[in-house]
């Protein structure tokens, strides 16, 4: 079914939960595993449903955040997604309690139980009406971001529009344009404050009303992290700064000189990889999703079918536009078995990112669509991350039909930007610690956190005062994450280590690294993080030596690329 012609209209809240309520009691009373199966069966078609109307009314709101319909819609579902969670938790006690767990766990297996066990820590009707706030706040925060008018060379730009010329050649025009930025920023600094004090206020009682003296536990929880803790991320970041933060001080020092600029570099220098300018793709929205038409049909049967399906039912919405949420992501339509991608093409290669990246998300769930229970359709969110950011590296070969000319400079900056990254989501994720262990600290406090930080994990920028916002250590408050999904941001750098062995098998063997993206994908949720890695014949980021490899091969292999004719 095409995107435009899925139903919606709004539920009614005490119905879903009579009927929560109802598969709950099924599940206590069943007289044997028949009928055990059948509430099972039931209450999994209605959690896909209330999850497909979620969906619909959070994916228009984003299209255009100004729909009044649509703007009263999710603050429904802000509303009553924490009220429904009370009753799923009854289902899930119920369920673990189950005379025929065993039975259950033989035929769906036993990771919803795990999962579900971690749920019951997540969750307690005590924290509801912190929750309830939480989603508001965020979706202010979302707002905010959507209806930013930015003056710039005469023209008015959201923050997307504006995206290209903050990586314009000319020096003058691109520090212009992060100045123009910075300054938007900077004068709605008061309420950008305001809303992340307001959520770290929110979770921190909430993490202390479930007794956990603070809200670090509770979001690991929240996260279903079901296979490590956060000693095994605070080792993951040590590694980061043992092997990464040097690999990415050369390779933004090699920057430097290319561009004739000084070290460590400004936020408009940092910007711009190359003095021509850096790579981007040839052709409008409708050239480059043509190609990835092309792409995913010489790719494998299995991707031709899939973004076939994409394309001819409405699936991607990404061109950029007035009043539409910035950013982007993949989500579920639960009841058609589709995905959907939302993001917004500015000119720049992560226009051809999103083609690959997001649709790598899509592909993993069209892959698994049909999977019981639905859960399993998708793994933890750093198992996730792995489907997109290694289907970016599997884009290589086909890099002169999104780029043309630019092709050559596109695969170094592809590698290399992968190989920066991890250095900046670490930091973010450090960052988020560091607030949550002291929520009481003031706005000013937390920016200077930030800054320190960076100078850990970021060494090669400098903090110069010429651009608002960022020079000030406030370039945190543009990282929806941070505000909207707390702690996921080093989900990102976990599968982007993994991707890295993808991109250095691609090397040498192609087929054989296809081979093992397919194994890895077709597993869906069905197993925790390093389960589904070790399945796969992949190595695990919280291994010291993982990121020590591919940190040595990849560095070797910029180090030696040649950039000849590129200036």
């Amino acid at each position: 079914m095409k995107f435009s012609e899925m139903p919606y209209e709004r539920p009614d809240l005490d119905g879903m939960k009579a009927a929560l309520a109802g598969y709950a009691e099924r599940l206590k009373n069943a007289p044997d595993y028949a009928a055990v199966r059948a509430a099972f069966l039931d209450k999994e078609t209605e959690m896909k449903h209330i999850s497909t109307l979620s969906s619909l009314a959070f994916i228009r709101h984003s299209i255009d955040t100004r729909d009044e319909f649509y703007d009263a819609e999710v603050k429904f579902w802000n509303a009553a997604l924490p009220e429904l969670q009370e009753y799923q938790q009854s289902w899930t006690m119920a369920m673990l309690e189950s005379p025929y767990r065993q039975e259950l766990a033989a035929e769906y297996g036993e990771l919803m139980f795990l999962n579900a066990e971690i749920a019951l820590k997540a969750f307690s009707p005590a924290i509801i009406p912190e929750m309830q706030k939480e989603n508001e706040a965020a979706q202010e925060y979302e707002k905010l971001l959507a209806s930013a008018q930015i003056p710039f060379e005469g023209g008015v730009y959201t923050l997307s529009q504006l995206s290209p010329f903050k990586t314009d050649p000319d020096d003058a025009r691109r520090l212009a344009a992060w100045k123009a930025e910075g300054q938007w920023y900077k004068d709605h600094q008061d309420k950008l404050d305001a809303y992340y004090d307001q959520l770290v206020k929110l979770r921190d009682a909430m993490g202390k009303k479930m007794g956990y003296g603070g809200y670090t536990t509770l979001a690991y929880y929240s996260l279903g992290r079901n296979c490590y803790g956060r000693e095994d991320v605070e080792r993951f970041r040590a590694a980061v700064v043992k092997y990464l933060v040097p690999v990415a001080d050369g390779i933004y020092r090699r920057q430097a000189q290319r561009l004739g600029k000084g070290y460590p570099l400004s936020f408009a220098d940092a910007a711009l990889e190359f003095r021509s300018g850096n790579p981007r793709p040839q052709g409008g929205p409708d050239d480059i999703l043509a190609m990835g038409r092309k792409f995913y049909r010489e790719l494998s049967p299995e991707t031709g079918a899939f973004f076939d399906t994409m394309l001819e039912n409405e699936l991607l919405d990404v061109l950029s536009t007035e009043g539409k949420e910035a950013g982007g992501y993949c989500t579920s339509l639960d009841d058609y078995g589709l995905p959907f991608i939302f993001a917004n093409f500015n000119g720049t290669q992560g226009d051809v990112e999103v083609v690959t990246h997001e649709a790598g998300h899509a592909f993993a769930a069209w892959t698994n669509r049909d999977r019981v229970p639905a859960e399993y359709i998708w793994p933890g969110m750093e198992g996730c991350e792995v489907h997109s950011m290694s289907m970016e590296f599997m884009a290589w070969p086909w890099a002169e039909g999104f780029f043309g000319p630019d092709a050559r400079k596109f695969r170094y900056s592809h590698l290399a930007a992968a190989l920066t990254f991890i250095p900046y989501g670490a930091l973010v994720d450090h960052f988020q610690h560091e607030v949550y262990d002291r929520p009481e600290m003031t706005p000013a406090e937390r920016h200077g956190v930030w800054k320190k930080l960076m100078g850990i994990y970021m060494p090669w920028m400098k903090l110069d005062g010429e651009i608002p916002f960022y020079a000030d250590g406030e370039g945190w408050q543009r990282q929806h994450h941070i505000y909207s999904s707390p702690f996921y941001y080093i989900d990102y750098c976990l599968a982007q280590t993994v991707s890295l062995q993808f991109w250095a098998l691609l090397q040498t063997d192609r087929r054989a690294a296809w081979e093992k993206y397919m194994a890895y994908t077709r597993q869906g949720g069905s197993r925790v993080f390093t389960e589904l890695l070790k399945n796969a014949g992949l190595e695990s980021p919280f291994e010291e030596s993982c990121l020590r490899d591919v940190c040595a091969t990849a560095n070797a292999w910029l180090e030696a690329y040649d950039l000849t004719g590129i200036d």
